[in-house]
């Protein structure tokens, strides 16, 4: 606005008006003139808009304003050359600008636009054609509308043109559209490598260093690289490496040569010609960052995935002691591609041997980069460095890359989380190392990966967990800094890797009663409950850590499930609270305390501190209020001694069966353990007489004299066939005889024992296997019977 445009318009004929100079203050009276129906007016005034709208961004909104578009684009298709010619100049400029561009895209310029580029039409429109298209490529949807109406064959044409601007309009715009698949598939079809490679030679850097970052986008497609193979690509990329004057090109020039060593054929052919050794001599030898990073990318491109005779070849050339090198460089891009080129290369052997000694110290160096992206890329590298690799393990450890890796667990990447856990892992495979570990505080800086939101972060957390919860204080510190409610809510996750390593973590924890208590509390057991319902979701950890975590709680174990095998040995403070019902939370003993006073089934809970005195069998030990007492010394201490075939486990069964004979087969243990129980518990009783045994009445008081529904089982002197049961599983756990507890209906309960015959019998006098029988502990103290018998049906339902 208010810059003055002057155009003077030529001598018309002798038969019209004389000369006449058009002159206008405003661009607004020029935009106007866009509509004359004279073609010298046309032409003259889109001259003066180009020359108004090169001065500036600031123009080029003001006759966007003024509503010179419209009538501009109606003009690109003018039947006058030297119309059409201006217009599309003033499209070619006017299109840097973002607004400008909205609005044409609106107007669907590019089909008029390619239109244009037809051989028949004048340089300088192709010049500014194509510019205005390589505006209009940098933004998606024009991208599609130049692949859909056909623009790509014109563009590759124009790549010869002998106009140096259209050829570098025409690549920039090529450039641009091969970011899309769709365009790299179509100009591999359309023969775009030829004229490609033709502009490597051009006399200017510009179009060279676009044709080279056109062929590094178009390499990425296998058949591309193949084409480029057959045209001897690596040896115009060679030639601009081996030239100092195109030090400009060699960053490109190595991104393209990253992309063609991905192929095995290549990398052969480059090997065979020399080509290999000329490229990591440059390599050695350039002190350019931005070309030792892309050297560095083209080894990781080469060395990436199953590419196992790449690394072979490499490898074979010690590109190894290259790389190495590069990891000192004052640079991070560099020491960051360099981090990901040994990633790579770790799936060789060899390479993994070679970089161990040297390399490891160097990137443990690099873990405490202010970098992020440097930190991420060293220790990815020394977790592959690190996966089944012994030495590389003990390398790091001796670099003290401990303390380094711990502080990598809060580092802001994921990536560089995930693995700073995998690598602590592979070195806690031996065992001082992770003893090590455990002292530097893994469990707690574990807790934060935990609670990560990233599935691959949250999987290495658990699976970091699960290596080192084996040991009683690493679970102690896990308990104590919160850690366990982040590891269960993992169990809930979709990702079924972090699901599987969350329920291996969850079965390690467990491993004591204090970490498996509260882990129930936190609703573990009822989240794995539920995955092992699912056929989708259950896998073996699941099933191990359910069980696991039961063994481990017995109080609930045998609540939920109603049995305790011989294996669940009863410790002080287990309770029997009854039946849990499905959904209802199991609550602690201490909870349970708390509760006031109710008329509901008393829970009884054991907690026995043998004496130093040992009482006779025949003494009543004395109770104390909330300890049972001595639970008679003298059959735990005899017990232990006579104590023969009741087995847990078939191991068990198989040590017995040596031909040592029960002595609870013999009755000793067994007759006066069960009198004992039956003695303390109001002694035997006549089938006939249960109905008259008030136990109930007696169990009430005692709750009353406590306050309390907690009873403890040395206060019971009338106890029926749950109390009884419970006393003897106790007794016999505590003496080693294997016994299991089982729950029953309308308050019965049982113990169930495997004996061995007396005698030997079958083929060559070997002994038959364990038969199970139920200890009658109400009506016959000490009495057998045989498991399925109907006495012992009888005695479990009647």
């Amino acid at each position: 606005m208010g810059k003055k445009v002057k155009k003077e318009v030529e001598s018309p004929p002798k038969d019209v008006f004389d000369p006449l100079l058009i002159e206008s203050k405003t661009a607004a009276t020029v935009v106007l003139m866009l509509s004359s129906p004279e073609e010298e007016v046309l032409a003259k005034a889109c001259d003066a808009i180009y020359k108004f709208a090169s001065k500036g961004d600031e123009n080029k909104v003001t006759l966007l304003g003024l509503g010179a578009v419209e009538p501009l684009y109606k003009l690109i298709s003018h039947e006058d050359p030297i119309v059409r010619r201006n217009a599309v100049m003033v499209f070619g400029i006017m299109a840097s600008n973002h607004d400008v561009r909205k609005l044409l895209r609106e107007l669907d310029v590019t089909n008029s636009l390619i239109s244009r580029l037809a051989p028949e039409e004048d340089v300088v429109i192709h010049e500014f054609a194509t510019l205005c298209l390589a505006h209009l490529a940098a933004e998606y949807t024009s991208k599609a509308q130049i692949f859909e109406q056909g623009g790509l064959e014109p563009l590759i044409r124009l790549l010869g043109s002998p106009d140096p601007d259209v050829s570098k309009n025409s690549v920039e715009c090529i450039y641009l559209l091969v970011q899309d698949f769709q365009s790299r598939a179509a100009v591999r079809e359309l023969n775009v490598i030829p004229p490609l490679l033709e502009l490597l030679k051009s006399e200017y850097p510009v179009i060279q260093l676009l044709a080279l970052k056109t062929l590094e986008v178009i390499s990425n497609d296998r058949e591309t690289r193949i084409i480029l193979t057959e045209h001897q690509v690596l040896d115009y990329l060679l030639k601009i490496l081996e030239t100092k004057e195109f030090s400009d090109l060699h960053v490109e020039a190595l991104a393209v040569v990253g992309s063609c060593l991905e192929d095995v054929d290549t990398m052969q052919s480059i090997q065979q010609t020399g080509g290999l050794k000329k490229l990591l001599s440059f390599i050695g030898v350039s002190t350019v960052p931005d070309v030792q990073k892309n050297a560095a990318k083209a080894i990781a491109k080469a060395a990436y995935d199953c590419m196992s005779e790449n690394r072979k070849i490499l490898n074979e050339h010690e590109v190894e002691k290259y790389l190495i090198n590069l990891l000192g460089n004052d640079n991070d891009g560099v020491k960051a591609a360099a981090s990901q080129a040994i990633s790579a290369m770790c799936e060789n052997l060899a390479s993994k041997r070679a970089f161990g000694p040297q390399g490891i110290p160097q990137l443990v160096q690099l873990l405490s980069s202010d970098n992020e992206e440097v930190k991420e890329a060293a220790v990815i590298a020394l977790a592959n460095l690190t996966a089944a690799s012994p030495s590389n393990a003990s390398a790091v450890a001796e670099a003290e890359g401990i303390q380094p890796l711990i502080n990598t667990l809060s580092a802001q990447r994921d990536g560089a989380i995930a693995n700073a856990a995998t690598v602590l892992t592979n070195v806690a495979m031996q065992e001082p190392f992770r003893l090590n570990i455990l002292h530097h505080g893994i469990m707690s800086a574990l807790v934060g990966p935990l609670r990560s939101t990233n599935s691959l972060v949250q999987s290495k957390a658990a699976f970091a967990v699960a290596a080192f919860g084996c040991d009683a204080d690493a679970r102690n510190e896990l308990r104590n800094a919160s850690g366990l409610g982040p590891l269960i809510e993992l169990l809930h996750s979709k990702n079924e890797e972090v699901r599987r390593n969350a329920c291996w973590a969850v079965m390690v924890c467990a491993s004591d009663e204090p970490t498996a208590v509260e882990l129930c509390r936190l609703g573990a057991l009822e989240i794995l409950e539920e995955i092992n319902l699912s056929t989708g979701h259950k896998n073996n950890f699941s099933e191990g850590a359910l069980e696991k975590l039961l063994d481990n709680n017995l109080s609930q174990k045998y609540s939920q499930m109603g049995y305790l095998s011989s294996s669940n040995i009863i410790t002080d403070g287990f309770y029997d609270c009854g039946q849990v019902q499905p959904g209802v939370r199991f609550l602690s003993l201490e909870e349970l305390s708390k509760q006031e006073l109710t008329d509901r089934r008393a829970l009884i809970f054991v907690n026995a501190k043998p004496q130093n005195i040992v009482p006779v069998v025949e003494e009543k030990p004395q109770d104390t209020s909330y300890e049972q007492t001595n639970l008679s010394s003298s059959i735990l201490r005899r017990g232990s001694r006579e104590k023969a075939s009741l087995t847990a486990s078939p191991v068990e069964e198989k040590q017995e069966l040596s031909g040592r004979r029960s002595s609870l087969s013999k009755g000793s243990t067994r007759e006066k353990g069960s009198r004992f129980v039956a003695d303390k518990m109001g002694g035997p009783i006549e089938r006939d007489r249960l109905h008259d045994f008030s136990w109930e009445l007696h169990i009430s008081e005692i709750e009353f004299e406590l306050k309390c529904n907690a009873v403890p089982i040395g206060k019971v002197k009338k106890g029926t066939f749950y109390h009884r049961a419970l006393l003897f599983k106790v007794i016999a756990d505590r003496i080693g005889i294997g016994c299991s507890l089982v729950r029953g209906e309308y308050n019965r309960a049982w113990n169930e024992v495997k004996l061995v015959d007396d005698s030997p019998q079958g083929i060559a006098g070997l002994l038959l296997p364990p038969q199970e029988y139920i200890v009658d502990l109400m009506f016959e103290p000490g009495y057998l019977m045989k498991q399925g018998s109907a006495e012992a049906d009888r005695y479990k339902f009647i």
